[in-house]
């Protein structure tokens, strides 16, 4: 099972539209999943017509429409991995423990909100994976988005994706 993972995407905001890269990849996952800050439910009705299977939350750019459609916490099994998905996870100091605490029952978390790539695991064996933004890089070098593969419960081929300057 191919994802395709995504956050901070802030469109139409800081970007009129995703980048091409994105939306190929998009098209072609089975599964994408959307930790947050969509800002307009045009890309929300984007992205579900144009992927097989989407799995969002709300973030705290997301004003009351998307609130309405999307939950705060998206929790689903895939392939018998648990993964949970989240906007914001609180300061990057001991995130690892305390998201361990607040998921205990899932083997991933996608969060967003920093537009920071993150990959890391945690004591007890969640991972946590941040895409970073498509859109809005902020101070990083790149926007990115990433891509990996689910298999009998496991994640592999976990691929940080950097797109072209627009």
């Amino acid at each position: 099972m191919r994802l395709v993972i995504t956050a901070d995407t802030h469109v139409p905001k800081r970007a009129r539209d995703l980048p091409e890269p994105l939306w190929t990849a998009i098209e072609t996952a089975d599964v994408v999943l959307h930790a947050g800050d969509w800002v307009d439910e045009s890309l929300l009705d984007a992205m579900q017509a144009r992927s097989r299977r989407l799995i969002g939350v709300h973030g705290n750019n997301d004003g009351p429409a998307l609130r309405a459609r999307l939950p705060e916490i998206a929790r689903v099994e895939l392939d018998g991995l648990r993964v949970a998905v989240v906007h914001e996870t609180g300061p990057r100091t001991r995130r690892e423990e305390r998201c361990a605490a607040r998921f205990p029952d899932a083997d991933l978390l996608v969060f967003g909100h920093s537009h920071i790539p993150w990959d890391t695991v945690a004591p007890g064996g969640l991972r946590l994976l941040n895409p970073g933004s498509p859109t809005d890089r902020r101070a990083q070098p790149h926007a990115t988005y990433l891509s990996a593969r689910v298999a009998a419960g496991r994640l592999d081929r976990v691929r940080l994706h950097r797109l072209p300057p627009r």
